[in-house]
């Protein structure tokens, strides 16, 4: 459903809304409701445009003449059986002011007329389009009327009677739905087809009454394409009945074209004229001089009639203002054009022959124009000067004047023009910064945290794979004899782990280096599968049947110290570097690295144990998962209370210093 207040504002022209207001204002004073009611509603639900305005009054309508001409419209006739009103507002705005009724026909065509609410006025209206109303009172403006579906009809472009009976009733609706279906361009319903056939077979339409016949004929000249409603009225046969003499062939159909396009060119420069009397003109212009004085005295309004004669009386009017000297600049000529009667401009720019008339109008329509294309709404909005500032629409019409005058040619002159509308600039805008450090600190606490956890999780994975590793590297190391030089290997490894060593690790570093001493815990690590590999007896025995390597001068008491570890040291020879003995498991691997060097010309017989492979397989296959189960048990450890470092946190420091070999500080030393 369309929003009604908006089409009241929008849909109508400033002379129509005008009219309204001074409408509203009249009643009020006289304590009357009133509705807008007919076509008007219909062309605002449809989309056309509103061309006539009627009102419907609770009351007499007749009361309202007094206001109504005081607020400076014009009577352009009355009817006292109906007891309406036709008026004329400034800009030629046409309004049928009437009282609410209903209506009794004891006779075809002869209509009984009783006052009544809106709601039966609208019943006994023509079609269910024109059965609509529109509230225009305090507190309910804008409200919609519908009672009859005329909304749906609309919609679906269909002209429906209100009463089955309305063509025998009423026989001027038959000349009504010929004119709708020429203007509008919709259909019959089915049902009103019938009933419009039988009705005019019936030949009802010789019961049309006088008033009927003054309202049609007039309404043919306010139709907007004039011309193609006479034919198709001529077409029907209707206009034997309404006047004989008035046919299609008296018009000038290639002036009439003319004046509507000198319509469209006018209203494109704000200048809204009516066409109506222009366009009567026009329609009749062939007719005999008797018949169109016969045709004129038929018009229901007769002011209608007074403005058709005095077309050229007020085109003349116009013509000596325009020509005068005081407007002959340019502005007042334009100012003259958009505030003189619009119906005198149209028929002055019509019938005019006069070259500097016909100058002047060229100027306004083709000229002028052109000049808003140079107004300077780029360097408007720069200096603020936006269309929602008071007063927007007059700066932008002066700027033109004064640039069809030839004035403002520079863009300093077009800016000092400019300074006085141009609004102070806003004052600037405080922004509150926030510091980056505390974001920052917050940001890196919580990287470095989840960091930390990280690392921790990829060097355990990291360990258990090196681990893994360094259990299935032990044979292939051997084969490839790859021989390392022993007093290297001890300086780093005696170097590395000094500096993770802190606090109580290194009084647990020491105990452990005593433990290892000895010869005796040694043997027990050796029992355990848990804690030593199997792999460990082959290599022991290679070490005794292999010729000692011709050792290095100073380095015997290395050897020695590192005789009694060598067991322990051949556990997990795979393991090279430093940082992968963090892992309590592969911290023996770091220590069996010094065996190697002697264990170099033993590459030939390590492979003939070959029946024990398996077995040191399937050794090795359970220290793996003893290591995986208990990460925190260091395996180098023969004390008896193993237990209290499963802690966490603890066991890896204690690993570390673990891998550091007891002869590396005795080499160093000496």
């Amino acid at each position: 459903m369309p929003d009604y207040v908006y089409l009241l504002d929008s849909r109508l022209s400033i002379d129509q809304r005008n009219a309204l207001r001074l409408l509203r204002e009249a009643a009020r004073e006289a304590e009357v409701i009133l509705f807008l009611v007919g076509d008007a509603v219909r062309d605002l639900t449809s989309g056309h445009a509103v061309r006539d305005i009627e009102i419907a009054v609770h009351g007499n309508a007749l009361k309202l003449k007094k206001s109504i001409e005081k607020a400076g419209a014009k009577i352009w006739g009355e009817d006292e059986a109906s007891r309406s009103l036709y008026l004329c507002f400034p800009g030629t705005v046409r309004v049928d002011v009437v009282s609410t009724h209903r209506v009794e026909y004891p006779k075809p065509g002869k209509a009984v007329l009783h006052p009544a609410s809106i709601h039966e006025d609208l019943r006994r209206r023509d079609f269910t389009v024109n059965a609509m109303a529109i509230s225009l009172n305090e507190g309910s403006y804008g409200l919609l009327m519908d009672p009859l579906n005329g909304a749906a009809d609309i919609e679906g472009r269909t002209l429906r009677l209100v009463s089955n009976y309305g063509f025998l009733e009423e026989p001027a609706l038959l000349i009504r739905a010929t004119r709708y279906k020429a203007r509008l361009g919709w259909e019959l319903d089915l049902r009103t087809e019938a009933r419009y056939n039988n009705a005019r077979g019936e030949g009802v339409i010789e019961f049309l009454s006088s008033h009927a016949r003054s309202r049609e004929l007039e309404q043919i000249g306010h139709e907007e394409e004039g011309l193609k409603v006479l034919r198709a009225l001529e077409s029907e046969g209707w206009m034997q009945v309404l006047f004989s003499a008035w046919t299609a062939a008296a018009a000038e159909e290639e002036r009439l074209q003319k004046l509507h396009e000198l319509e469209v060119d006018l209203l494109m420069q704000g200048v809204h004229a009516d066409i109506s009397a222009a366009q009567m003109s026009m329609l009749t212009a062939k007719l005999a001089p008797k018949d169109l004085a016969a045709l004129k005295k038929l018009m229901l309004r007769p002011g209608f009639v007074e403005e058709w004669n005095s077309l050229d009386a007020i085109a003349a009017a116009f013509a000596k203002v325009l020509l005068a000297k005081e407007n002959l600049k340019a502005s007042a000529s334009f100012r003259l054009f958009v505030s003189y009667d619009p119906e005198a401009v149209l028929w002055l720019g019509f019938t005019a022959k006069d070259p500097a008339v016909l100058e002047r109008y060229n100027l306004f329509l083709k000229e002028w124009p052109q000049a808003r294309q140079r107004i300077p709404h780029a360097l408007m909005q720069e200096m603020r000067i936006t269309p929602e500032l008071p007063g927007y629409a007059d700066l932008v019409q002066n700027i033109f004047l004064e640039l069809i005058d030839g004035g403002l040619s520079t863009p300093e002159e077009m800016r000092t023009f400019l300074e006085p509308h141009s609004p102070p600039a806003p004052p600037p805008q405080v922004a509150i910064k926030r510091t980056r450090a505390k974001r920052g600190e917050g940001r890196i606490k919580e990287r470095t945290f989840e960091d930390e956890e990280e690392e921790t999780e990829e060097e355990v994975d990291s360990d258990e794979e090196l681990e893994e590793i360094g259990g299935e590297g032990e044979e292939e190391e051997i084969d490839l004899e790859i021989g390392l030089p022993k007093a290297d290997i001890e300086t780093e490894l005696g170097e590395e782990p000094e500096e993770e060593v802190e606090g109580g690790a290194a009084e647990e570093f020491e105990a452990e280096e005593e433990e290892e001493l000895e010869p005796a815990p040694a043997k027990k690590q050796v029992k355990e599968p848990k804690k030593a590999p199997v792999p460990a007896p082959a290599v022991a025995k290679a070490a005794k049947t292999a010729p000692p390597a011709p050792p290095a001068p100073g380095r015997e008491a290395a050897k020695a110290a590192a005789k009694p570890v060598s067991v322990t040291q051949a556990a997990a020879p795979a393991a090279k570097p430093a940082p992968e003995v963090k892992k309590p498991a592969p911290a023996p691997a770091k220590a069996a690295t010094p065996a190697k060097a002697p264990a170099k010309p033993l590459a030939k017989p390590a492979p003939k144990p070959a029946p024990k492979a398996p077995a040191r397989a399937a050794a090795h296959k359970p220290a793996k998962l003893a290591a995986k189960a208990a990460p925190a048990k260091p395996a180098q450890k023969a004390s008896p209370q193993p237990a209290k470092k499963a802690k966490p946190s603890p066991p890896p420091k204690a690993a570390k210093p673990a891998a550091k070999k007891p002869a590396a500080k005795p080499a160093k030393k000496r």
